[in-house]
């Protein structure tokens, strides 16, 4: 048997496409959103007018039913449509839960 036929016998064969796609997104815990209390709020509200374009921050927000961390740094703030943008991840202030600058 030549070598491209022996190496396609130990190949993964996956029978059921996009199987394993739907056993994560089932082990996937969906949690409520959090609502902050007036203190969390503005201690956010805080933080958020601290940081500046370039800062290193993570970032605690809530998206697709779970919550994500996410450090990086800010590229963008639109304070007017309310948006952090980290990298090339858009990020309602909304959405934010937590907020702290980073050490390089």
């Amino acid at each position: 048997m030549d070598h491209e036929n022996r190496a396609k016998q130990f190949m993964p064969f996956d029978a059921l496409k996009g199987f394993r796609e739907v056993l994560a997104e089932k082990e996937r815990i969906i949690v409520p959103k959090r609502e902050l209390s007036e203190e969390q709020k503005e201690e956010l509200d805080r933080k958020l007018r601290r940081i500046q374009k370039m800062d290193v921050i993570t970032v605690e927000f809530f998206r697709n039913d779970e919550y994500v961390q996410m450090t990086g740094m800010v590229s963008r703030i639109e304070e007017a449509a309310r948006i952090l943008v980290i990298v090339n991840t858009r990020i309602a202030f909304d959405d934010i839960s937590d907020l702290r600058e980073s050490a390089i």
